[in-house]
């Protein structure tokens, strides 16, 4: 059986990662508010507390708590009142305890359409993720799939290959994932590694090769 063809891959050309960074914060006026659609329309099925909200996009929470009244007199998040957790995961009830919580609005006009820009929005607001890479050690190869392509059967969103500490990678990564409003599964492998496991044909990193991708850096000498 042959290897599925890959449809979609975009690699950013150097000349496009050293241009200045694109910032939809200038477009949509906030970072908060950026950082909000980025989370609840990654995940629309998803709700959310206002303290989990504050605490997954690392902002304040009276301007989570602002831009949530924003988004919701537009029409693009709903509110409710209840709980949100499983039974299980419950505490003891107290009386009059009903929280309130927010997810997407999927009827929303421009749901669609919204929803694409914040994706894409995130594709393209990387440069700081490559840049904070690069000053941090040497980076061969950086890709991203799975979520950023919408698949969640993928079993990674980025691949590192490089020279790098796994305390300055982690650091990137969260700094990246604080900027996208969500978390992310990352792969690192060492140069070596890398092309000792394209070597053995490794199920695993064909199963990121081999679906659609974006190809953010690749200093290798192969063709992805």
């Amino acid at each position: 059986m042959g290897a599925r063809v890959v449809e979609h891959i975009y690699c950013m050309p150097k000349e496009e990662v050293e241009k200045p960074e694109f910032n939809i914060e200038q477009l949509f006026g906030s970072k908060t508010r950026v950082r909000l659609l980025r989370l609840m329309l990654d995940d629309p099925e998803r709700a959310y507390y206002v303290r989990e909200l504050t605490r997954r996009i690392d902002a304040q929470l009276n301007s989570v708590r602002r831009e949530l009244k924003n988004l919701i007199d537009i029409g693009i998040l709903l509110e409710s009142e209840g709980n949100i957790l499983p039974e299980e995961e419950r505490g003891k009830p107290k009386k009059n305890d009903k929280k309130k919580y927010y997810k997407a609005n999927a009827n929303f006009s421009f749901f669609p359409e919204l929803r694409s820009i914040m994706k894409k929005s995130a594709i393209l607001s990387n440069k700081s993720f490559v840049h904070d890479l690069e000053a941090k050690g040497k980076l061969d190869l950086l890709l991203l799939t799975g979520r950023f392509i919408d698949r969640d059967d993928i079993p990674s969103d980025v691949l590192v290959v490089g020279t790098l500490k796994a305390e300055a990678l982690q650091e990137s990564v969260a700094a990246f994932e604080a900027e996208i409003g969500r978390e992310i599964n990352y792969t690192y492998m060492p140069r070596d590694e890398f092309y000792y496991r394209r070597e053995v044909s490794d199920r695993f990193l064909d199963s990121l090769l081999v679906v659609d991708r974006v190809v953010l850096v690749n200093n290798t000498d192969l063709e992805l």
